[in-house]
């Protein structure tokens, strides 16, 4: 089983046609399914096989070390590699003791340890390739279903490469570059990026950090906007939308011109509406920390809703996948059982 594993895990798109077989397998001794119409039964154990087998890829099984002399027994240098990416991914911080303990796992896994690496996490399953002479001998792992990879002492000139490494049309996220005892953080970061913005893109973390930041905890967002946003509550909603973007524009331009060039609209009309916001806010505008809470409250309600309308065309397309599936699984049905 193990080096079943060993094999789909840097082949994952094997997977499948692997779960296929073994259901294939199955089928003839799971009677409680031979009621069940025959390409009904098999999508079922073709499913549960698949969602063992990932499971099992997103925990590797802990390995036995040899007593003495601290080495790691009989470990394959793939599985000792696996083993080495969940060290370094997973659990508290590393001390300086616990790294130094990695070598002879490192050594095993013929992976030199770096001074720095940067996580790298794609948005759904698939295969996780690098070319050794672009980016360095990346360490390859999986973490909750998501393939991830750890680039040693990565060159900060290397975008490129790396935008061509990755697979096209999918969603990736680039973790920043860290010490090697903190590759945990680079990784959590690349994975909250791909989950925030699951479009089929490639996203560096370093071009991301104010959002990152602010998006922490939508419970902090929705206090800061009970806080600070009172005064528009009042108000219609076209009009507070109006006023809160016409405020942000204002705070981010240091003017009314400024926030006229960014709105595209007239200058006087930026004037009436700070007048309105004058009204409603009061001395509030003229205290430059009130003003710099304001501009971080409008700012994570932008970015939160830009986030809840990608997952909501994400839902769309799903719902949209499904409803187009749904006649031929039905007359897949009706085919199966005569009619």
């Amino acid at each position: 089983m193990r080096a079943l594993l060993d094999h789909i895990w840097l082949s994952p798109r094997e997977l499948p046609a692997l779960a296929d077989e073994v259901a294939d397998a199955l089928l003839d001794r799971v009677s409680a399914m031979s009621a069940l119409p025959e390409e009904r039964r098999r999508a079922e154990m073709r499913s549960e096989v698949e969602a063992a087998l990932r499971g099992a890829l997103s925990r590797p099984e802990p390995e036995t070390l040899a007593e003495g002399d601290g080495e790691y027994g009989s470990l394959t240098r793939e599985r000792a590699r696996q083993e080495l990416f969940a060290a370094l991914t997973t659990g508290p911080a590393l001390s300086e003791e616990s790294l130094a303990s990695l070598a002879p796992l490192a050594q095993r896994a013929a992976w030199k340890l770096p001074t720095g690496v940067q996580a790298v996490v794609l948005g759904a399953p698939g295969e996780l390739r690098f070319s050794t002479d672009t980016l360095g001998d990346a360490l390859i792992g999986i973490t909750d279903g998501r393939p991830c990879a750890l680039i040693p002492d990565p060159d900060p000139e290397a975008r490129p490469e790396l935008r061509r490494a990755l697979p096209r049309g999918r969603a990736a996220a680039v973790g920043h570059t860290v010490p090697l005892a903190d590759a945990r953080s680079s990784l959590r970061w690349a994975r909250r990026l791909v989950e925030l913005a699951p479009d089929a893109q490639v996203l560096f973390v370093e071009d991301h950090l104010p959002a990152l930041l602010l998006l922490q905890d939508e419970s902090l967002v929705r206090a800061l906007s009970t806080r600070w946003l009172r005064p528009l509550e009042s108000l219609k909603p076209a009009q507070s939308a109006r006023l809160e973007t016409t405020l942000l524009a204002w705070l981010e331009g240091g003017g009314a011109p400024e926030a006229a060039k960014t709105l595209k609209v007239h200058p006087q009309t930026v004037h009436y509406r700070l007048r309105q916001l004058e009204k409603l806010f009061g001395p509030v505008l003229r205290d430059p920390r009130s003003r710099f809470e304001l501009e971080m409250t409008l700012h994570s309600r932008r970015l939160l809703g830009q986030v809840r309308d990608v997952q909501a065309r994400i839902s769309r397309r799903a719902r949209t996948a499904a409803m187009a599936l749904r006649p031929m699984d039905v007359a897949r049905e009706a085919r199966v059982n005569g009619r």
